[in-house]
C-alpha cells in the first residue's frame, strides 16, 4: 500500500464564540428587590419572577434567610406585607 499523502496547510484557527450575556438570575432579582429602602410586597416580587406567592415566600425563608443568612424584616401595611432586608431598612 502506497503511503497516504497529507496536507502541509496550516489547520483552521478557532474562534472563541463570544460569551452570552449573563441571565439574570431570579434569586438575585428577589435579593435586589428585598434590599430596597421600601423593600417589596409579595405581589412585585410575583411580578418580577413570574413566581407564585407560595415559590416567593419558599424562596424568601430558603434561599434568602437560611442559606445566605441574610435577616429579613416583614411588615403588615394597609398595602400588603412588605419584605426588605435587615440592613436596607436601617439606612
Amino acid at each position: 500500500m502506497p503511503p497516504r499523502k497529507t496536507k502541509t496547510s496550516t489547520p483552521p484557527v478557532e474562534m472563541a464564540a463570544p460569551e452570552p450575556a449573563a441571565k439574570p438570575n431570579k434569586l438575585d432579582l428577589v435579593i435586589a428587590l428585598l434590599a430596597r429602602p421600601e423593600g417589596a410586597s409579595l405581589a412585585e416580587i410575583q411580578t418580577a419572577t413570574g413566581w407564585q406567592a407560595h415559590s416567593v415566600r419558599g424562596a424568601i425563608a430558603g434561599a434568602v434567610r437560611k442559606k445566605l443568612g441574610q435577616r429579613v424584616l416583614s411588615q403588615k401595611t394597609d398595602a400588603g406585607r412588605i419584605y426588605r432586608l435587615a440592613e436596607a431598612a436601617k439606612g
